[in-house]
């Protein structure tokens, strides 16, 4: 089948998840792995299963996901976690969504297969920065790092934060812009066996993204400026 979606996975030290991620990709997905400088050589894994695989030497969140999106070149580009969280079959879904015409911007509701997925310090931060982002009227639950959109229309927001901050400026910014936003459940799972969360592993690396997600806030970009 000829490929249809690219999909970027952003990436840092997640050798031990890529294998299983690539592999469950539905036909005609094309993994497009993005190096965020890791040392434990999961650029030479990703090559090896199949992925294209993109160097972004800055360090951050947002800079990985926009390299992606630049080097992407279907119409309809997903993002996913690298860590084995997701089940990458659940980027079909979204994917029907935005094809359809249901949405703009597809995105995934976290639905934790057990307590182990999500640490407390995480949902909790979470959650309250959902809650000031649909009083800023942007109709979501929960700040995923799984979605789909069109990259044209993607890069034409003009997100311009590097690190955590990115998913919520881009949710801001596409609601500023009219987009129609649409969440679905998808399961989320224990990150794979000896890989570490970036943001949920560490009560610190939750502070880190709540102080970009506030950085964010505090600008006012977006929806309810």
């Amino acid at each position: 089948m000829p490929t249809t979606i690219d999909v970027v996975l952003p990436c840092l030290d997640e050798a031990a998840a890529l294998p299983a991620v690539l592999a469950g990709l539905p036909p005609g997905y094309r993994p497009l792995v993005v190096d965020n400088g890791s040392t434990d050589g999961s650029p030479e894994i990703a090559a090896a299963h199949g992925a294209h695989v993109v160097h972004e030497p800055r360090r951050g969140y947002g800079a990985a996901v926009h390299a992606g999106l630049l080097a992407a070149r279907t119409d309809l580009v997903g993002v996913l976690d690298a860590d084995g969280s997701f089940d990458p079959r659940e980027l079909s879904g979204l994917v029907a969504a935005v094809r359809d015409g249901r949405a703009d911007l597809a995105v995934g509701r976290r639905r934790p297969v057990s307590t182990a997925a999500w640490p407390w310090h995480a949902r909790a931060g979470n959650a309250l920065v959902a809650a000031l982002l649909r009083r800023r009227g942007v109709p979501v639950y929960d700040i995923s790092p799984i979605r789909v959109a069109r990259r044209t229309a993607l890069l034409r927001l003009g997100v311009t934060d590097r690190a955590f901050g990115y998913p919520l400026e881009l949710l801001l910014r596409a609601a500023a812009a009219g987009w129609r936003i649409v969440e679905l459940d998808v399961a989320y799972a224990p990150r794979a066996a000896g890989t570490r969360s970036k943001v949920s592993g560490s009560i610190r690396g939750t502070l880190r993204a709540s102080r970009d997600f506030a950085a964010v806030l505090h600008a006012g970009v977006g929806a309810g400026r």
